[in-house]
């Protein structure tokens, strides 16, 4: 927690800073990239419960086997499997005309690691 003194505000020159910052970003600027397109990918109900059975499985799970769960069709399911696969989250392996899908072992570590802070 930081103290904050307050102060009138007074006029100042041109270029000059306002206050000093009260903290610093302990992330860097890639991490926190790669951190922002995982909780984004993960704002999801669909792909947070994708996520979820996936983890549980702790397996590869077919995309058949992940459509019933839902109220969507399978290009919607397949949809949002593709948004956790760009993010990083979910991989998969083809196996004829289907596709099986996995969480990516560390893929929510960083993530929940600065969470847990």
């Amino acid at each position: 927690m930081v103290d904050l003194e307050l102060t009138p505000k007074q006029k100042r020159g041109p270029g000059e800073p306002c206050c000093e910052p009260v903290a610093y970003p302990e992330v860097a600027r890639q991490e926190a990239e790669r951190m922002a397109a995982v909780a984004k990918a993960l704002a999801d109900p669909i792909r947070l419960q994708l996520v979820d059975v996936l983890r549980q499985h702790a397996g590869e799970v077919c995309v058949c086997e992940l459509t019933p769960l839902f109220d969507v069709g399978q290009p919607t399911v397949s949809h949002h499997l593709k948004v956790l696969r760009q993010a990083g989250v979910v991989d998969s392996v083809r196996r004829g005309l289907w596709a099986y899908y996995f969480v990516r072992p560390g893929a929510l570590e960083d993530l929940s690691r600065w969470l847990s802070r």
